[in-house]
This record gives structure tokens, C-alpha cells and sequence, in this order.
């Protein structure tokens, strides 16, 4: 008995549709902003760490971006008070991303 004849078996009712299922894929638009996002490097507790502030759009936009610069330099990071927190010191490299997608930056510090 193969998984069509237990389905039946369960569902008697139901009639088999050929129709292929309508899926709405959007992909997110980010607001892009007139102003320049700053992006420094601080030190904290004594480990680097790379600061992303100034995005005008909401806040769950903003860590959409904070999950993908994450997820694209393999490291940890948070989003907290208005701003992206990256372990490390990835100014030059998260900057090249911000730009590909349209956001004017602005380095500061260093």
C-alpha cells in the first residue's frame, strides 16, 4: 500500500487537483534612506566590535539586515537600541555589503 492509497483511505472526500499551487514569493524590500548609515569600530569589554546605526526605515528591517550581515561574515553579532553590534572588525567589508544595496555609509572612527 503506497502513500496515494493510504491518503485515500483517510480522506475518501477528497478530490485530487492537477492544478499547480500559486505560491506568492516577495522578497524584502529594505528602505533605502537618504542619509548615510555610520558604521564604526569600537572596543568593548576589551574585543572589537563593529557599530551600524543610523537606518531610518523600522526595526524589523533593520534586523533582517542585522541577520544577513551575519549570516554573509560567519560571525556573531546582536541588535540592540537601534543598532547592529558585529563581533569583530568588519567595517570595510560590511560597507562594501551595505553599499551593493543601494545605502549611502559613512565610516567614522579610525
Amino acid at each position: 500500500m503506497d502513500l496515494q492509497d493510504q491518503l485515500k483511505n483517510l480522506f475518501p472526500d477528497h478530490q485530487i487537483s492537477n492544478e499547480p499551487e500559486d505560491t506568492l514569493e516577495n522578497e524584502h524590500e529594505l528602505f533605502v534612506q537618504a542619509e548615510p548609515m555610520i558604521c564604526k569600530f569600537e572596543k568593548r569589554k576589551g574585543k572589537p566590535t563593529t557599530i551600524i546605526a543610523g537606518y531610518e526605515g523600522a526595526d524589523e528591517d533593520f534586523k533582517i539586515l542585522a541577520k544577513e550581515i551575519k549570516s554573509k561574515l560567519a560571525v556573531g553579532g546582536t541588535f540592540k537600541d537601534g543598532e547592529i553590534i558585529i563581533q569583530g572588525d568588519f567595517r570595510d567589508r560590511i560597507m562594501k555589503m551595505l553599499q551593493e544595496k543601494g545605502f549611502k555609509t559613512k565610516r567614522v572612527g579610525g
